[in-house]
Parts: C-alpha cells; structure tokens; sequence
C-alpha cells in the first residue's frame, strides 16, 4: 500500500514564496500538504560559485501518480532556474494519514 505514497523536496529563497508554491499546489490537490521548514543554511555550487544561502526547505506529501505533474507544477511556478525536485518513498505510515494523503489527492466531489 505505502509504494503509492511519496514526499516531494523543494527549497525556495523565501518564505513568501514557499507559502505561495504550497498554497498552489494543495489548490491543484498536486499533494495533500507541504510543509515549511526554515530558514536553513544551504551552502552548494552555482554557476562555478560556491554559494551560501537561506532558503525554506518544502516537504510535499503527495502520491506516485501526481509526481509528474507536481514536477511541472513546480518548475513552472518555481523562481529558480533548477528547482530543487527529489523524491522519497514513503515506506510506511498511519493508515489513517496515508488514505487522508490519497483522499485529498484525489478530484473533489463537490
């Protein structure tokens, strides 16, 4: 059951922004939730630079079959040029959550 079930990262340079790429994609039901986490220190090569940055790290709880999507979601709306995008199985969980994660994927029946 869990193989369907996935967390999606992303990291954004604000806050602001995180709160609007999460706000779009629970609108789309692209994931059930993100959450927010930070600021964090990320330190990485750019463009032949090592950078040291704050950024907010994303963690979108979503299904396999939104992956693809979500993806797209996210490259779209994302302002940077090579969004972070990583995927994580999810191994195992409450039942009780991951049929709420399927549930709040899924088309509205309203």
């Amino acid at each position: 059951m869990s193989e369907q079930y996935r967390v999606v990262l992303t990291t954004t340079d604000s806050a602001e922004e995180a709160e609007e790429l999460g706000r779009g994609i629970v609108e789309q039901r692209l994931a059930a939730c993100m959450q927010i986490v930070g600021p964090i220190r990320s330190i990485y090569r750019w463009e032949e630079t090592i950078q040291n940055g704050q950024e907010w790290q994303c963690w979108i709880k979503t299904t396999t079959d939104c992956i693809e999507r979500l993806t797209d979601f996210i490259k779209i709306h994302h302002s940077y040029d090579v969004p972070e995008i990583v995927v994580l199985d999810i191994t195992g969980g409450s039942p009780e959550y991951l049929s709420w994660v399927l549930a709040e994927t899924r088309p509205s029946s309203t």
